[in-house]
């Protein structure tokens, strides 16, 4: 007989034939009551039952959800907590949906929960609570199924509204889902599983870079940490001078509408960094930018020779002989808050944050920390290709071996 191709995965371990099951959410899922807490009423400190917040889906944790892999908050000792059902409370194999979002890429996101740790855990403000109990699934299946397009794709089709999406469950009840064997299941969700342990894995030594740098920088700056020249002998002191007094700012007025057609070679920033490639430049050699206003103002970016910036972003150059990298080092030592302008949309100016004081070592020193914390960087920028390459292939993973 023939398979519908329209009931079998593209991607299929070989002992499985079958053809999947079709059913709609509410035939596998049954909904339990949320609470309406605030971050207000939470605490990372102390308390008996916690709960998840639907920023925290949005933002923090992981699709397969271990409790001894997450830091959840508790619920403050003053709200009372006797009218909740115990049904309400979270069980292993429970799904939390957030239920609001300003993303169509967000609204919907859903974890499922492997590990409890036989802590007491409800779902929280904007989420919905769904158990797999008309239906038997296996545990660390469905978060992995509800990541697959075809599912996103329904979901973001029923949410509802202008600024903030919403979802309701009358609405997420009828979304059409295909179910494999519980072996199939199983098979799927371990191997899923292991890509994902693989991630984290990544994921952690990234952070760990990062951390390793932001303390290594700290040394420098502060001078617990010096360096010495390749005979071995000490470098001179450093000395104070303001920002000013090394580096100069030059401005840029490329709007992203000017460049919307324009196409070529030469790379152009923004605030979350490259855009595009269009057909001029304006900086000849390589520069540091810094988001002058918006909600990313004060952060920089090193980049390329031959290329420019839009004028969201100032472009930052050496005033005199000193190591581009080595100044790149500084701004980022810089906390930029104290001269932030305006509430609505923030903004800093380089007539404020030049006058800040700073310490400077000599060029072959520069050059020395320079060299040093590039090589971190270099590392860095190792792990998040393959943190890329990784989410790539798990993107590709969960369109192939779900219908």
């Amino acid at each position: 007989m023939q398979k519908d191709i329209n009931k079998i995965p593209q991607l299929r371990f070989s002992e499985f034939t079958e053809d999947w099951e079709r059913k709609k959410y509410n035939e596998i899922y049954s909904f339990y009551s949320t609470n309406s807490l605030s971050r207000d009423k939470l605490n990372y400190e102390k308390g008996e039952v916690k709960n998840i917040h639907y920023g925290d889906i949005h933002t923090k944790f992981s699709t397969l959800f271990d409790i001894t892999n997450e830091l959840v908050p508790f619920i403050d000792s003053d709200v009372d907590l006797t009218k909740i059902k115990e049904e309400s409370y979270l069980k292993n194999g429970d799904l939390l949906i957030a239920d609001a979002s300003e993303d169509y890429n967000d609204i919907g996101k859903t974890i499922e929960v492997v590990n409890l740790n036989n802590e007491k855990v409800i779902s929280g403000l904007h989420t919905f609570h769904a158990r797999p109990n008309k239906h038997k699934m296996i545990i660390g299946f469905s978060g992995f199924m509800l990541q697959n397009w075809n599912v996103r794709k329904q979901v973001m089709k029923i949410a509802q509204g202008t600024k903030v999406l919403g979802l309701a469950t009358s609405r997420l009840g009828k979304i059409k889902l295909h179910i494999p064997s519980l072996k199939e299941q199983k098979k799927i969700a371990s191997f899923l599983s292991s890509v994902d342990t693989k991630l984290n894995l990544l994921q952690q030594k990234k952070e760990r870079l990062e951390q390793y740098k932001k303390g290594v920088m700290q040394q420098i700056f502060s001078q617990q940490l010096r360096f010495t020249d390749d005979d071995g002998s000490s470098f001179a002191d450093w000395e104070e001078k303001r920002l000013g007094d090394i580096a100069v700012k030059e401005s840029s007025n490329i709007s992203a509408n000017s460049i919307e057609e324009n196409t070529g070679n030469y790379k152009i920033y923004g605030a979350s960094g490259f855009i595009k490639k269009i057909d001029f430049y304006l900086q000849e050699q390589p520069y540091i930018s810094i988001v002058k206003d918006g909600a990313g103002v004060g952060r920089t970016l090193l980049c390329d020779a031959e290329s420019s910036v839009l004028g969201t972003l100032d472009v930052i150059k050496p005033k005199v002989n000193a190591n581009l990298y080595f100044i790149y080092s500084l701004l980022n030592n810089i906390n930029f808050t104290k001269y932030i302008i305006g509430s609505t949309i923030p903004h800093i100016y380089f007539k404020d944050y030049s006058k800040e004081k700073i310490q400077i070592p000599s060029l072959k020193e520069q050059t020395k920390i320079a060299t040093f914390l590039s090589a971190i960087d270099n590392k860095i920028a190792l792990v998040a290709i393959q943190i890329e390459n990784t989410q790539q292939f798990k993107k590709g993973l969960l369109q192939q071996m779900f219908v």
